[in-house]
């Protein structure tokens, strides 16, 4: 694994995620960005209550199982590493803030290569943890995220005959908006890029936003098809739906970023 990177204007630093308090910290970055910034429907769905202090608490709880519960590869590399962005504190210079927060897994559908896509979304979500007896959130959520990851999870399959039959997918990336246009998310995705050359030069791929595709496109992925389109049932076609673009790095050459 990769030694956390500095820039050395900034004070930025990027450092894999190694214990449950950074995780809850780094949530709060997240509920900043997608829930009171952009006001992600998809996201807000996942996370009920998102913007009160319970339902931060459970937010971030969630979040704290999921990176409890990681599996590693066939050589013993983890299939999902959370990363935290940190600047030096205002107030106190031997401190250091969670500004910045990205996901990243590897995934595959051959055994030890990654985390296989998930069968059943009810379970691998926690929907009835989340939204007990109700058939229909859960359905909509079921919906919305097959959609939302259709892409990606075709490219997966594809990926099987390929050596290393994996890619990596930068499953989320957020920076806290008091923080944002100071070069966060790029060195979070340049730390991405750098481990999947490391990974045996596994193909990148994403699902996204208007705010994060401009970033990805300067650092070399491209898009892969239109704008999502959403296949749920007519009583959820009002919901808000944010929009997003599958991309990838489709070969290339990052040497040249």
């Amino acid at each position: 694994m990769a030694p956390h990177k500095r820039i050395p204007d900034l004070g930025l630093r990027i450092d894999i995620i190694q214990q449950p308090e950074d995780i809850i910290e780094a949530f709060d970055c997240v509920c900043e960005a997608f829930g009171r910034q952009v006001q992600d429907g998809i996201w807000i769905a996942m996370n009920p209550g998102w913007d009160t202090p319970k339902g931060r608490v459970c937010g971030a709880e969630r979040m704290v199982a999921r990176w409890r519960h990681k599996s590693n590869d066939k050589i013993g590399l983890p299939n999902t590493i959370f990363l935290k962005a940190t600047l030096p504190c205002p107030h106190d210079r031997e401190k250091r803030t969670i500004v910045g927060f990205s996901i990243w897994v590897q995934a595959s559908a051959i055994e030890g290569h990654g985390d296989p896509p998930a069968k059943d979304l009810v379970k691998s979500l926690n929907l009835n943890a989340l939204y007990p007896q109700n058939e229909p959130e859960q359905r909509y959520l079921c919906q919305i995220i097959s959609s939302l990851h259709k892409r990606r999870n075709e490219l997966i399959e594809e990926k099987v005959t390929t050596a290393p039959p994996a890619v990596l997918i930068l499953d989320m990336c957020a920076v806290d908006p008091a923080h944002q246009r100071k070069g966060i998310a790029r060195e979070l995705v340049r730390w991405g890029i750098d481990e999947a050359k490391r990974r045996g030069d596994l193909e990148i791929i994403t699902e996204a936003s208007v705010m994060g595709r401009h970033v990805y496109g300067q650092m070399g992925f491209q898009a892969d098809g239109h704008e999502i389109e959403y296949a749920v049932d007519n009583e959820f076609a009002s919901r808000r739906k944010p929009p997003n673009v599958f991309m990838r790095t489709n070969g290339t050459r990052f040497d040249l970023i």
